[in-house]
């Protein structure tokens, strides 16, 4: 991915190197479990997070931390996906006649209090839609390379454009309708849900590519093999072969590796938002 050249972003809080005190007891086995779910079964941390106490009484401390010169670069490489995103969001919501709010990212090392609650590195990058905010532990990349077999710098370029879809959905407000129905159906039926919601920001994660590529000639030879690689790679059929041996396709809550890569390729295929319907029943997921 070309992006050395390319524009940082004014939207990244560091929050590296800041450790949370003051936290409730018993929230570290709460974060645990929903660690090891993130991790291994593939639900989405944001939607547990919003399930749990928010801290009480909790303050920040900054620790003696210096990021390594790799981990600066990785922090340089995300402000500029994330500019990037910007400035293509930006022109795509022109086109609709509407303005694209941008979100924050902020950039954390162990643990982190969102809006959405409290949150380890274990959980994965997620996206908080009560404070707008897309939250990664730049460790991520390296278990996205190590552990889940997904090199490649293009590849992490889509697991931030990924949270920004859902950034999109909040905005579109397709997030908050899907949300609004946890309390009215079955778990089955909301992981089914929660499927078309996670498929369509993978979709919006391909658009986002699409016109990348056209407005700034990011992509490089093998790059968009490197996003449909880190995609086949956290679909929540290998996760769960990976991390308990067998599958539950009734508990899935991102999609099985096939369905990921499907949508992520429709929406880098057609650069149109209005091919991501993840949502119409007579579309085949």
């Amino acid at each position: 991915m070309r992006w050395k050249d390319g524009r940082r972003s004014f939207n990244i809080l560091d929050k590296r190197g800041i450790r949370l005190s003051g936290k409730t007891k018993g929230g570290g086995i709460g974060i645990l479990v929903v660690a090891l779910i993130a991790m291994y079964f593939g639900i989405d941390p944001s939607f547990i997070l919003q399930q749990g106490d928010l801290l009480n009484g909790t303050s920040h401390e900054n620790s003696a931390y210096t990021p390594t010169e790799s981990e600066n670069e990785q922090a340089d490489f995300v402000s500029v996906v994330l500019a990037n995103t910007e400035d293509t969001w930006g022109a795509i919501f022109k086109e609709y006649g509407q303005t694209y709010q941008q979100p924050e990212l902020v950039l954390f090392t162990g643990e982190v209090e969102s809006a959405c609650g409290y949150a380890q590195a274990a959980t994965g990058p997620f996206y908080c839609p009560a404070d707008q905010q897309v939250y990664i532990d730049l460790s991520f990349f390296q278990e996205l390379r190590n552990r889940l077999d997904a090199p490649g710098d293009f590849a992490q370029a889509y697991v931030v454009a990924h949270e920004i879809g859902h950034h999109i959905q909040k905005l579109t407000g397709i997030s908050d309708q899907v949300h609004a129905k946890r309390q009215t159906l079955s778990k089955v039926a909301y992981n089914k849900l929660s499927v078309r919601l996670e498929l369509q920001a993978d979709c919006l994660a391909g658009v986002w590519a699409h016109h990348a590529d056209k407005m700034q000639n990011i992509l490089e030879p093998g790059d968009t093999k490197e996003a449909l690689h880190a995609a086949a790679m956290i679909g929540d059929d290998r996760l769960q072969k990976q991390g308990r041996g067998y599958v539950v396709p009734d508990s899935f809550t991102h999609g099985s590796s096939s369905q990921r890569v499907k949508w992520f390729r429709q929406g880098f295929d057609s650069g149109d938002m209005q091919t991501c319907d993840t949502f119409n029943s007579s579309t085949s997921l």
